[in-house]
This record gives C-alpha cells, sequence and structure tokens, in this order.
C-alpha cells in the first residue's frame, strides 16, 4: 500500500499501459483518476478497479485540447485537493509512412496528442504541485523518444519531444520538490501494438521486431507499470530527469 490515499491522475487509461498502471496503482492503495478520450474504456478501468476493492473516478479528457485538460484538473482540485502522482500517458501511432509520404494531417495529430498534450498536462500539473508543495510526474514516451524508427516520423519526433520536456521540466523544479521521469517502452503488447496486425500490414514484420530485442519478446505492460511505481515511489527519491528504457536491452 505505498500509494495509500495519494491521488494519481493517469491519462490515456482507458486501455493499454494507461489501464494496467491504473490498477497497479489503485492496487497500491492509490485513489486514481482515470482520464480517457474514450469514455467507454475509461468506464471499464473504473469497474476494474472498484470491483477489486480500489478507489477510482473516471473524467473525460481530450489531452490536445488545452480548455479540456484545464478542466480535468480543476476537478480533480476541487474534488480531492491534490494531484500527487501524474502519469501521463496518453497517445497514438500514428499512420505508419516514409518521411516524403506523411500526410499533413497525420502529423499535426500526432503532435497534438503525443507532445503538445504532455505539455498541457505538464503545465498544469506542475502549477498545482507547486502550489501544494511538491509531486511526482512520469510521461509515457518512447524507446522512439531515443532512437529513430523508419516509416514513423511524427511518432519519433513526438516522443524526442516528450524526453525533452521531461528532462527540462525536472532541472527547472528539482528544488521545488517535484520529481519527472519518462519511461521509454519497447514494443508493448496492447491495443496500440498489436503484433497480428502488424504481420497483416507487412508479413513476418512482428517476428523481425521481436528479433531486434536481446530478450527476443515484446514487452508486458505490466513491466511498464511496475517501473512507473518504482519511479513514482520514495525508492526513486533521487531520480529525476531520467528518460529510462524499458526495453529488454534494444537500445543497448
Amino acid at each position: 500500500m505505498e500509494f495509500k490515499d495519494k491521488i494519481v491522475f493517469i491519462t490515456g487509461a482507458g486501455s493499454g499501459i494507461g489501464r494496467i498502471t491504473a490498477q497497479a496503482f489503485a492496487k497500491e492503495g492509490g485513489i486514481v483518476v482515470v482520464s480517457d478520450i474514450n469514455e467507454k474504456g475509461g468506464l471499464e478501468t473504473v469497474k476494474l478497479i472498484t470491483d477489486a476493492g480500489g478507489q477510482s473516478t473516471f473524467i473525460k479528457t481530450d489531452v490536445a485540447n488545452y480548455e479540456s485538460v484545464e478542466s480535468t484538473i480543476q476537478q480533480i482540485i476541487a474534488k480531492y485537493k491534490r494531484i500527487d502522482v501524474a502519469i501521463n500517458n496518453a497517445g497514438i501511432g500514428g499512420v505508419p509512412a516514409r518521411t516524403a509520404e506523411v500526410k499533413l494531417e497525420d502529423w499535426d495529430k500526432v503532435m497534438a496528442i503525443n507532445s503538445t498534450g504532455v505539455f498541457y498536462c505538464l503545465k498544469l500539473e506542475i502549477q498545482q504541485m507547486l502550489a501544494q508543495g511538491g509531486g511526482v510526474i512520469v510521461n509515457t514516451a518512447s524507446i522512439a523518444g531515443l532512437r529513430g524508427l523508419p516509416s514513423s516520423l511524427a511518432y519519433v519526433a513526438s516522443k524526442h519531444a516528450v524526453v525533452g520536456m521531461t528532462k527540462t521540466a525536472a532541472m527547472e523544479y528539482a528544488r521545488h520538490n517535484i520529481r519527472v521521469n519518462a519511461i521509454c517502452p519497447v514494443f508493448t503488447v496492447t491495443p496500440l501494438f498489436d503484433p497480428e496486425v502488424m504481420d497483416k500490414y507487412s508479413a513476418g514484420l512482428s517476428d523481425k521486431l521481436k528479433k531486434g530485442i536481446p530478450m527476443k519478446r515484446f514487452a508486458d505492460p505490466i513491466e511498464m507499470a511496475n517501473t512507473m511505481l518504482w519511479l513514482c515511489s520514495d525508492k526513486a527519491s533521487f531520480v529525476t530527469g531520467h528518460a529510462m528504457p524499458v526495453d529488454g536491452g534494444l537500445t543497448a
């Protein structure tokens, strides 16, 4: 119960890594505010948590819309008075295309959600954490925030931006008892990354990607959740500004 009665805000918690992370924090005693643009998925996550005896509530949020994020933060503060942990996890993969073929609308959508959305959340979360005397933030970046990834220009650019924002904010607010870190997952089996769908896009692609990982497997969402639990805990009290690969050795 390491996070007992802590207020934990998680974006993109209606599925995938966000859902598993929300369940993990609730299991450790956190009061989890589930946020997602997908109301159905978000409410399903809340039900999974409450059915297991945890505490959770849902707020529909479009992270690409500043007023939506601002309203969500205001609702959290009105109800709970604080945000102890913020997980900025909402993101999309985008449409695979080489650089010269990337459509402008695809670029704009990926950057709006993956980069600008994280900025909106960071800005408002930090304002609240300054007012309350501290807090912890973890951003979901990607190995694509540490290296290139063909046919994923917008995604790579957006995740590099997340890593840069993480390091900058961490430096700015370290003396204010606010820690900011990021995780950089390798291919993790979620609705965003489905090996069967990948193989339909290109035959044998999932096996090719798996062979590039020294551990020879894809990640499980719980491995990302466990990493975020540690980064948000007192065990990581001297860790800030870190973009942590959780990648089975790929970036090594």
